[in-house]
């Protein structure tokens, strides 16, 4: 098993993904295909899979944070709305879909709801635990392979030394810079006489 902190969300989310697609409590509503995810977006989701990309990426923050619920998701997948040459503004994400979402992963035992000391919300269970960590990568230690000197040899490791950079010079010490006599200012009109050689 993996660290889940230590891997990239995105592959996380991907690989996560994929194995909610084989639990039956995790379908796409028909109307999946053509809602947006929010307020602020001008067209529905690309992918076809976008609703298992958005349930493993619920699922994944509501291991990160703890109980948390639908008005904090809704923040977490809010963005910016274009209105325009008007300013812009934050508008929060679909609360429709989050909350269909937590239901059926709720159905599907990967997370309950919670009560811990007044703060209400969905906490992830040891199931979804599981799933989560079986999607992390396993971490793998890279050993360095070294020539085992004997004991009693006179070999010794050669350690870096530091690189001595030369100090800074001051003003007062720079070279002066000659004075270069300015050349006489020309009028409109005039022409310079050049001496015969």
């Amino acid at each position: 098993m993996g660290n889940i902190y230590e891997t990239d969300p995105s592959e996380l989310i991907a690989k996560v993904s994929g194995s909610l697609k084989a639990l039956p409590e995790l379908k796409a509503p028909a109307w999946a295909a053509f809602v947006k995810t929010g307020h602020f977006k001008e067209r529905p989701p690309v992918n076809p899979d976008w609703w298992h990309m958005r349930a493993a990426s619920i699922l994944r923050a509501i291991y990160v944070k703890g109980p948390i619920g639908v008005s904090k998701l809704r923040t977490k997948y809010g963005g910016k709305k274009n209105r325009g040459v008007r300013p812009e503004h934050f508008y929060k994400g679909s609360g429709s879909i989050i909350r269909k979402i937590l239901q059926q992963l709720e159905k599907s035992g990967l997370v309950k709801q919670v009560n811990v000391s007044g703060h209400k919300g969905r906490a992830i269970t040891p199931q979804g635990i599981k799933l989560l960590s079986q999607a992390a990568p396993k971490k793998t230690v890279v050993r360095k392979e070294t020539a085992e000197t004997p004991a009693g040899s006179d070999v010794k490791e050669e350690v870096p030394k530091k690189i001595k950079r030369p100090a800074r010079k001051e003003k007062a010490e720079k070279e002066p810079v000659p004075a270069v006599s300015p050349e006489p200012v020309k009028k409109a009109g005039e022409t310079t006489k050049t001496a015969p050689e």
